[in-house]
C-alpha cells in the first residue's frame, strides 16, 4: 500500500499574537511545520501534501526547500473541508495519513501503528488520556468497547465530558473510503464547520472497523495554539533531546539547561555544562568537554577537545585534543588540526590552523593558512581586508609571531621565522630569520601631563580645535 500524507497547516493562529503564521512559530530554531514534515518524511510516503491558507505565501517561502505538494484551502471551513481539498489528487489505492502542522512532537512509532491499521482496511485514530481533556473531542465507545463516534468539546453533553479518552485529531484511512466519508459530512454543529472527526460516524454506518490507537505519551500529540503552549512544547522537546544524549553516553551538568536545535551526535564520556546551545548537525567526539554558555553550530569536534566557557564554534572542523576559549570565536570555514590552542578573546575565520599551533590571547586570524607549531602572540592580527577584498596570509611551520604584530595580507612568513613584537609586516618574511619593524624610540625631556581642564576651558579648546583652518 502506498502512503499519502496530508498535513493541515491553514489555520490563522490568532492566539499567537504574531505576524508569522502559526505553523512557522519556532521550535528548537525550526518552524513547527518543519518538524512535522521531517517526521512524515521518515515514513517514506509517496507524496506529502500541505494544506495551506492564512499566510500562505509566507509559509510556502519558508518551506520552499521542501519537495512537497501545496494545496490551497481558500475558505477555512473546518478540518474535514481541509482534507477534502487534498483528496481530489490522492489515488484511491493509497493510505492517507492526516497530520497537523501545529502538532510537532508526534513520533514515527505511533504513526506506524495508525498506518498499519489503515492498511488493513480500518479507520484508525490516535487517541490519548490526558490529565485534563478540556478542549479535546471525546472518543465515544459502545458497551462492547467499539468506537462509534467522536464528540467535540463544544458539542458534548455532561456525560460525554466525563470521558477521559480524547481524540488527538491524527488519523489514517484507505483513500477511497475516506473520500466517501468526507463527501457525506455536514455542518450541523456549533462551529458550522466540516469536522474531520465526523468521518467516524460514516465508517460506523458503513460497517467499517474503527481502531483507536492510544499513545502512551500524551505530550507527542500536544498542539500549539499560543506562546504559552509553544514554550511548553519547547521544554518537552528539550527534555527528549537531553535524554537521548544521556542515553548515548553524555553527561549533562543540568539536563534542563541545554538547547538542542539540530542533530547532535556524541561519543562516550562527553561532558556538557549548562546553557550550551547546539544548532544544526553537530558531532562531539569521545571525551569532548563543552563549557557553560557555549554555542556550537554545524560543526564537528574531535575526541578529547575541551571548549571553555562562552565560546562560539560555527561551521568549523576541530580535530582531537584542542583547547578553545574561554570567550573564543571560531567562525565558518575554519579547520583546526589536532592539539591546537585558541585562547581567550581569539577569533579565527576561514583559516586552517596546523597541529600544535597556539593563539592564546586577544588575536585575530582570518583567511590564513597557519602551519604546525606556530605561536601567535597576544594582540596580533592578520590584516586580511583592504575595504573591498579579502587577502590570504600564509604562516609556515614553527613561526613565532611576537605580541602586537600586524601581518598585512597578502603576505607569507617563512618556516621558522620570528616576527618581533609590535611589528607591521607588509612584505614576505624569510624563514629562519628575525624580522621586525620599529619606529625610533624618542624621549621628550621635560614633558608634563596636562592638568585637568574646567568644563568651560575644555569646551573652548574643543571649539578652537574643530574650527582651526586646515594647514
Amino acid at each position: 500500500m502506498q502512503l499519502s500524507v496530508v498535513i493541515l497547516a491553514a489555520g490563522q493562529g490568532k492566539r499567537m499574537n504574531s505576524d508569522s503564521a502559526k505553523v512557522l512559530q519556532p521550535l528548537a530554531g525550526r518552524p513547527l511545520l518543519q518538524h512535522v514534515i521531517d517526521t512524515a518524511r521518515g515514513l517514506l510516503p509517496t507524496t506529502i501534501y500541505v494544506v495551506y491558507g492564512h499566510g500562505g505565501a509566507q509559509v510556502q517561502a519558508a518551506l520552499a526547500h521542501e519537495h512537497i505538494e501545496w494545496i490551497l484551502q481558500a475558505d477555512q471551513l473546518g478540518t474535514g473541508h481541509a482534507v477534502m481539498q487534498a483528496m481530489c489528487v490522492i489515488p484511491d489505492d493509497h493510505t492517507v495519513l492526516v497530520l497537523y502542522g501545529d502538532v510537532p512532537l508526534i513520533r514515527t512509532p505511533s504513526l506506524a501503528k495508525l498506518i498499519a491499521a489503515a492498511d488493513a482496511g480500518a479507520l484508525s485514530l490516535l487517541s490519548m488520556c490526558p490529565d485534563d481533556a478540556t478542549g479535546y473531542g471525546r472518543i465515544v465507545r459502545d458497551a462492547a468497547g467499539h468506537v462509534i463516534a467522536i464528540v467535540e468539546q463544544k458539542d458534548a453533553g455532561p456525560e460525554q465530558l466525563q470521558i477521559r479518552e480524547a481524540n488527538s485529531g491524527l488519523l489514517a484511512a484507505p483513500a477511497a473510503r475516506l473520500r466517501e466519508w468526507l463527501l457525506g459530512l455536514g455542518r450541523n454543529n456549533s462551529q458550522r464547520e466540516y469536522y474531520l472527526t465526523d468521518v467516524v460516524a460514516g465508517a460506523v454506518q458503513a460497517g467499517i472497523r474503527v481502531d483507536a490507537v492510544q499513545t502512551a505519551h500524551a505530550a507527542e500529540v500536544m498542539g500549539v495554539n499560543d506562546k504559552v503552549q509553544l514554550a511548553q512544547v519547547e521544554a518537552l522537546y528539550r527534555r527528549e533531546r537531553a535524554e537521548e544524549l544521556m542515553l548515548a553516553g553524555a553527561t549533562l551538568a543540568d539536563p534542563t539547561r541545554i538547547d538542542i536545535r539540530g542533530d547532535v551526535e556524541v561519543g562516550r564520556d562527553v561532558f556538557i555544562d549548562i546553557n550550551a546551545v547546539f544548532t544544526g548537525p553537530v558531532r562531539l567526539g569521545r571525551g569532548v568537554k563543552i563549557g557553560p554558555n557555549c554555542i556550537i553550530s554545524n560543526s564537528q569536534i574531535g575526541a578529547g577537545t575541551e571548549v571553555f566557557a562562552n565560546s562560539i564554534i560555527d561551521h568549523a572542523s576541530v580535530a582531537e585534543n584542542c583547547r578553545i576559549g574561554p570567550f573564543a570565536r571560531v567562525r565558518p570555514d575554519t579547520v583546526l588540526q589536532h592539539d591546537v590552542h585558541i585562547g581567550n578573546f581569539v577569533e579565527v575565520k576561514a583559516s586552517e590552523i596546523g597541529a600544535y599551533a597556539k593563539a592564546n590571547h586577544l588575536s585575530y586570524v582570518g583567511d590564513a593558512r597557519v602551519g604546525s607549531g606556530v605561536n601567535v602572540g597576544a594582540g596580533s592580527i592578520t590584516c586580511n581586508y583592504d575595504g573591498k577584498n579579502k587577502w590570504p596570509t600564509v604562516i609556515e611551520d614553527d613561526v613565532f609571531i611576537g605580541s602586537g604584530s600586524m601581518l598585512v595580507a597578502p603576505v607569507r612568513i617563512g618556516a621558522g621565522a620570528t616576527i618581533g613584537a609590535g611589528s607591521t609586516i607588509t612584505q614576505n618574511a624569510p624563514g629562519g630569520e628575525l624580522t621586525l619593524t620599529r619606529a625610533k624610540e624618542v624621549t621628550i625631556a621635560g614633558w608634563e601631563r596636562p592638568g585637568k581642564f574646567s568644563d568651560e576651558d575644555k569646551a573652548a579648546a574643543i571649539d578652537a580645535a574643530l574650527t582651526r583652518p586646515k594647514p
